[in-house]
């Protein structure tokens, strides 16, 4: 890699062994069959917090000067016109992984100060990267830099911005469901109803609706869009960037066929992957068939936010059980076979996609980054597009990105 490695702004301690980068790549997995599955929450009233107003000078700042040094990258973004005021929605769900188990979940609601005259608006549901604290989520928005620029740069522009922050993250007391599929179209899809709840008390309509994500982000964003389409609601257009679409390739990669300088963090998707799958598909003794013995027990503290003792090694090749290096035991693992359904791309598209990468991404290969398209053009279908934001490294491709989402955006809320 030419591009230096920034260390964040804000990262988990617990992590600190582990990682050198606050976001990274994942995907979410679950059957065919389960992912279409629609599930309604428990009727339990929606919670809405407000937690303050960002002025114009804020969002300008975060565009200028906080984004340029969190991400590495200069990039001309579209000024704030409008302060935005900052709302916390907890709602009620399900976790379909649990048989449809009640839960709470919460999310951000960044509505511009100017929707009371206006009342009209277009919506971005913002699906977040993957993150090391439990807060440094959408709801917690002066703990996550990423959301920060996208409010800055949509809410600031006149967008209702929302952002899930998924289960076990945020105030959600279950434990994290990282890349779980399902489990993640769920709490992006009752975020998006519960938000349209509230404008409507709020006398607030949109009336377009686009999704956006990165990283983890991208491949939860296509999932939505997936779970939206089964279920005829409408999308008006849905942009990622780094976006993992199919996780078992992913990983395979890093395994065997790896980069010329991979991200050193990707040691810890296989550890928080193994540990979600255990407790979301009802999996015993998984992650111990993934983690070698002598990092088991600290890797299941760095996955329940836990001290630990000790250093968890970068090196798959240590902190791995041998097995993980046999292609044939891989595949036909606990592990493998949930990693092999994890793909968010397989299915008629029914509204535009761009799905934009990185030729330098340390994490996210642009073939993987291209799948959707590839897949979109042998069925004779033009509405996916992947397009490089050059050489631009895994941060780097989210900041480069975000401008290009907006101007496309725009152009699509004036038809």
């Amino acid at each position: 890699m030419s591009r230096p490695v920034r260390m964040p702004v804000v990262v988990s301690w617990l992590f600190a062994s582990i990682v050198t980068l606050l976001l990274t790549a994942c995907g979410g997995s679950e059957t065919p069959s389960k992912t279409t599955a629609q599930t309604s929450p428990p009727a339990v009233q929606t919670k809405i917090e407000f937690l303050e107003r960002w002025d114009v000078d804020r969002l300008n700042r975060i565009l200028k000067t906080d984004t340029p040094q969190q991400f590495g990258v200069h990039t001309t973004y579209t000024p704030a016109r409008n302060a935005v005021n900052l709302y916390r929605v907890t709602y009620a769900s399900v976790i379909p992984n649990m048989g449809n188990k009640p839960t709470v979940a919460s999310g951000l609601l960044a509505i511009p100060d100017n929707a009371a005259t206006t009342h009209t608006l277009p919506m971005v549901s913002y699906q977040h990267g993957t993150v090391y604290g439990r807060q440094q989520v959408p709801s917690f928005p002066d703990q996550s830099p990423e959301t920060q620029l996208m409010i800055a740069q949509f809410a600031g522009q006149g967008y209702v911005l929302i952002g899930a922050d998924y289960f076990g993250l945020g105030t959600s007391t279950e434990p994290e469901g990282y890349m779980v599929k399902a489990s993640h179209q769920q709490a992006t899809y009752d975020m998006l109803m519960a938000s349209r709840n509230v404008l409507k008390q709020k006398n607030i309509s949109t009336n377009k609706l686009f999704l956006a994500g990165w990283s983890q982000g991208g491949f939860v964003s296509m999932s939505l869009l997936q779970k939206l389409d089964v279920m005829g609601v409408k999308v008006d257009a849905t942009a990622t960037a780094s976006a993992p679409l199919d996780l078992y390739a992913l990983v395979s990669g890093a395994l065997y066929t790896p980069q010329a300088h991979p991200a050193v963090w990707l040691n810890s998707i296989f550890i928080l992957a193994a540990f979600s799958f255990e407790n979301y598909y009802d999996s015993p003794d998984l992650a111990r068939s993934v983690i070698a013995d002598k990092y088991y027990t600290m890797s299941k503290a760095a996955y329940d936010r836990t001290p630990y003792t000790g250093a968890i090694p970068t090196d798959l090749h240590i902190l791995l059980r041998p097995e993980m290096y046999d292609p044939q035991a891989l595949k036909a693992s606990a592990f493998g076979k949930l990693l092999s359904q994890t793909e968010a791309y397989k299915w008629d598209y029914r509204s535009a996609v761009r799905n934009y990468y990185g030729d330098a991404d340390e994490a996210v290969p642009v073939d993987d980054a291209r799948m959707a398209m590839t897949y979109a053009m042998q069925k004779g279908d033009s509405m996916v597009k992947a397009i490089s934001t050059g050489e631009t490294d895994h941060r780097g491709t989210f900041a480069t990105a975000v401008p290009e989402w907006k101007s496309w955006f725009d152009g699509l809320s004036k038809q």
